[in-house]
């Protein structure tokens, strides 16, 4: 099964003690596709979905997605295949100069 992690910026968010934690929370999930397996963290935290993804599906500008250590380049491509093993990274982007 795939193994989703939710660095600690959007993780806080889910665990207890709120924003005040700083731990990631890897999850671990069933699908085939990047979309299937962010479909099913989505259903266990359902308020996750609107930090993740904009209102036509796609990865929000301010979300940075990695997948076995690669980055995604195309936030709206998140029909991506998955292996048995891979491991999905979910982080808050950073910006500004």
């Amino acid at each position: 099964m795939p193994r989703v992690v939710l660095a600690s910026g959007l993780a806080r968010w889910l665990q207890p003690g709120g924003a005040g934690t700083s731990r990631e929370l890897a999850l671990e999930v069933s699908g085939s596709t990047l979309r299937e397996a962010l479909d099913a963290v989505f259903a266990r935290h359902p308020t996750l979905r609107g930090y993740v993804l904009d209102e036509q599906g796609s990865v929000r500008h301010h979300v940075a997605l990695f997948i076995d250590g690669n980055s995604i380049a195309d936030k709206a491509a998140i029909g991506l295949p998955l292996e048995a093993q891979s491991e999905v990274y979910v982080m808050q982007a950073l910006s500004g100069g």
